[in-house]
Formats: structure tokens, sequence, C-alpha cells
């Protein structure tokens, strides 16, 4: 009968009990692989923190699209006031609770032309 070499051995003893007790890990493929497996490791790395940082932008970015509604609005607020404040009838009404006694001109106003010479 043939002797079976190590690897033939070595390829049989892998079993439950030696997954478990860590035997595993010392095995000659493992130990082959070790670059592999750290290069493996450390892509998973890699992705977890962009997959962790995308989210985190558009977390931000949600934000700032809130933040940049509410800004429109307000902004949009504010010129409807300034727009009623400004009109005639509303001056006319500031004027007249003064006291003062300002009136609309019933002749449109004109320009005045200087000749040239």
């Amino acid at each position: 009968m043939e002797q079976p070499n190590n690897k033939q051995k070595e390829a049989s003893h892998i079993s439950l009990r030696s997954i478990l007790g860590g035997e595993i890990l010392v095995h000659s493929f493992l130990r082959r692989q070790v670059y592999l497996l750290i290069l493996i490791v450390i892509l998973t790395i890699l992705y977890i923190d962009n997959r962790y940082s995308s989210q985190q932008e558009l977390i931000e970015i949600d934000r700032l699209k809130k933040e940049l509604t509410d800004i429109k609005y307000d902004a949009l607020t504010i010129s409807s006031e300034l727009t009623e404040k400004s009109r005639q009838s509303r001056i006319e009404e500031y004027i007249s609770a003064e006291g003062r006694q300002l009136q609309t001109a019933a002749t449109p106003p004109f320009l005045i032309k200087e000749e040239e010479e």
C-alpha cells in the first residue's frame, strides 16, 4: 500500500472539529492564500467605508434641499410683503396716516428737454 503524501493527509484532516478548533488556520491552503484573504478583507473594509460615506452625503443633500426650500419660501414671502407695501395705494395710506396732506398728481409728469447749442 502506498503512503499518502502530506497534502493528501492535510486535505483529509479538514473536519468540523478542525474548523471550530482553529486548526484550519494553519492548513497549507490558507497559508498559501493569506495575501488573497488580506486583500479581500481590505476591499471589504473599503466597500463598507464607501457606502457609509455615500449615505452621509445623501443625508447632507436632503438636509440642504429642505433648507433651500425653506429659504425660497421665506424669500417669496418677503418679496410679496415688499410688493404689498410699495403699492401706490398703501403709500398714500401711510402718508395720510401720518397727518400729511399729500395728494396724487392729476396730470402725468413730463420731460423737460434742454436744447443743445
